[in-house]
């Protein structure tokens, strides 16, 4: 099974980046699929879910209005639209999926994808 996680990148205060998360060898239709970053120094914190059967979608509060998660069944992706970037939104952000439901702790998560840099300019 393997997560590959794109579309990071350099960007400035304002911007938008929109990352994905590609599954291989997993077929997404009952799984959970998460977002989480990390940035230095930090510890892993979750950022937003989406249950591929649908249902709510849980955000953070810091993304809350910015940020939303999306999947495409026939791609067999999960995105992440990050609007109006903040300089404290720079970590490497990861995708990771587990069994049905979505939870907002890392270590329930049993596939994780190699994560993606994010860095924010002020």
């Amino acid at each position: 099974v393997q997560l590959q996680a794109s579309g990071g990148g350099l960007v400035q205060a304002g911007d938008s980046l929109r990352l994905s998360c590609a599954a291989s060898r997993l077929t997404f239709s009952t799984y959970a699929v998460a977002w989480f970053r990390q940035a230095p120094g930090k510890e892993r914190e979750f950022v937003a879910a989406v249950r591929w059967t649908g249902g709510r979608t849980p955000y953070a509060d810091s993304v809350k209005g910015r940020f939303t998660i999306s999947r495409d069944n026939a791609k067999n992706t999960v995105y992440l639209q990050m609007n109006r970037l903040k300089p404290e939104d720079t970590a490497v952000y990861y995708c990771a999926a587990r069994n049905w439901d979505w939870s907002e702790r890392a270590a329930d998560y049993d596939y994780w994808g190699q994560g993606t840099l994010v860095t924010v300019s002020s």
